[in-house]
């Protein structure tokens, strides 16, 4: 090697040794499952989860992200090594790391010490303080302060520009806690906040999840599966075989013979299925599974129907859920006989604007009905496109909170009950109806997340009454304002879209048949 190539390769050392984790991580010791120190090499998950960060701090200038994971994948690592990287290469630097209780704190800290203890001479930088709760480096004027989620609150009379939020889902009072932990980290670029945690059941995390999920904040929501871990194995015995239950499991995500039984084997070991879930989920909505809580449309129906691979045939339905008050989204679902074409969803868009949108997709698109919740600013768009000349046979006005278009069924003594108790619950049961059998959904994570979120019960009269977005919202979950406006692609009985009509078939010379 010439000197001109040394001296170039030492700058390229020096640019990757600042800039590039995945490089850098080579340096850092970290303590594995099974033996001694070792180099940190980036897994599968780390490596997926970096690329995202690394996307959005390229695209934003920041980083804000949840992640939702399963156990054991090195998320926590991850985030501690990434946080050292930037602490120990960005002189005035604050980072802090908050744990869910005091031993999970100090376990992460002694991550970071480990990372400097072990770098070489070269690349460590010298120490000013080092405690139980502080490592400050007092050449660079950086370093980290370690603390932990208490219910007088963690970190609020810091300043940082790095925060690492670990097991949130346990904090206590999450939802005041981190309302004050926010104003702590600078609204400005270069600064990074990560929150990352396993779920546990519905409470404040998820309504963090939710709204990331929802676009409701600036979080970006990562959701990373325990099928990504390579140790997450386990070998058949000779007498195993796959259940029916397993295989369509294994169809839907990919996973082999190894994984279901290392799956079997550890829902065994933790002694029940809900619980594994929760600890080993496959899908976000999975992770969130609680015998507190029954979603009206399973999350296997969607992912069966996101898999799916039908040619869109038929009239389309257009249905319309206009935003409401706060951070709701308008959003608007294409239907074509057995497939969900595509879901779009706006925010901040008046009455006028929304009836612009509305008209455009008439214009292009052509559809055969447009079909409009009417209720709150709904009925102003409705109105408005029928003032522009739009006939009433193509858009369809649907209240959510009126009767149901079929009577109730008749039972054994003559008397009306069960059902749908609203329009609403409706239009759902039709659309849960079409999941049923062979059906296409986008294959959207948003749209999922709507559809799995919404609860429901049965009155004394036996009707089926879904869960109101008002007291959806009390428990901390957005507006399910994609899932309803697929819904509207429902309204007509067993979400035909045109039943009774072999007219209208004939004049567009297609086949009268029953969509579900």
């Amino acid at each position: 090697m010439s000197w001109i190539d040394a001296l170039q390769s030492a700058g390229d050392h020096a640019t990757r040794i600042k800039h590039d984790l995945p490089y850098f991580s080579q340096y850092l010791k970290i303590r594995p499952k099974v033996g001694s120190l070792a180099p940190f090499t980036l897994n599968t998950a780390q490596l997926k989860l970096h690329q995202l960060i690394e996307d959005q701090r390229v695209r934003t200038g920041r980083v804000r992200v949840i992640v939702l994971k399963a156990r054991q994948l090195g998320v926590s690592t991850y985030v501690a090594a990434r946080l050292y990287h930037k602490t120990i290469n960005s002189p005035g630097l604050r980072t802090i790391i908050i744990g869910h209780e005091k031993r999970a704190s100090n376990n992460l800290f002694q991550l970071v010490k480990r990372f400097h203890d072990h770098l070489p001479d070269d690349l460590r930088p010298s120490i000013g303080v080092s405690n139980a709760e502080e490592l400050l480096f007092d050449k660079l004027d950086s370093g980290y302060l370690v603390t932990v989620a208490t219910m007088e609150g963690a970190g609020r009379s810091a300043t940082a520009q790095m925060l690492h939020a670990s097991e949130t889902a346990f904090w206590p009072d999450l939802q005041t806690q981190w309302a004050a932990l926010l104003q702590t980290i600078p609204d400005a670029d270069g600064t990074e906040i990560i929150i990352e945690s396993t779920a546990n059941g519905y409470n404040d995390f998820h309504s963090l999840w939710r709204k990331a999920e929802a676009g409701e904040s600036e979080f970006m929501p990562v959701f990373l599966p325990w099928s990504l871990a390579s140790e997450y194995r386990a070998k058949p015995g000779d007498d195993f075989k796959i259940t029916g239950e397993e295989a369509k499991l294994a169809e839907l995500h990919g996973l082999d013979a190894d994984q279901i039984a290392w799956r079997r084997a550890k829902i065994s070991q933790l002694g029940s299925e809900e619980y594994f879930a929760q600890e080993y989920p496959l899908h976000a909505a999975e992770a969130f599974i609680s015998s507190q809580f029954d979603s009206f449309i399973p999350a296997e129906l969607v992912l069966c129907a996101r898999k799916e691979q039908i040619e869109p045939y038929g009239p389309l339905i257009v249905g319309v859920d206009p935003a409401g008050m706060g951070a709701d989204r308008t959003s608007i679902a294409w239907r074509q006989g057995h497939v969900i074409t595509k879901v779009e969803s706006r925010r901040g868009l008046d009455t006028m604007e929304t009836t612009g949108w509305v008209a455009r997709i008439i214009r292009e698109d052509r559809p055969a009905k447009v079909n409009i919740d009417v209720g709150g600013l709904g009925i102003g768009i409705y109105d408005r496109l029928i003032e522009q000349g739009h006939s009433r046979s193509l858009i369809n006005a649907v209240n959510f909170a009126g009767k149901p278009l079929e009577p109730p069924p008749i039972d054994e003594t003559g008397k009306p009950g069960g059902g749908p108790a609203n329009r609403r619950a409706e239009l759902w049961q039709n659309m849960k109806n079409a999941l049923q059998g062979r059906f296409q959904l986008p294959d959207s994570d948003t749209l999922q997340a709507d559809l799995v979120s919404v609860g429901y019960k049965y009155q004394s009269d036996g009707r089926l009454l879904l869960e109101s977005k008002q007291d959806m919202r009390r428990r901390g979950v957005p507006s399910p304002d994609e899932g309803d406006a697929v819904a509207l692609c429902f309204t007509e009985p067993q979400g035909s879209p045109f039943p009774h009509n072999a007219n209208f078939f004939r004049k567009l010379e297609l086949p009268n048949y029953a969509y579900v």
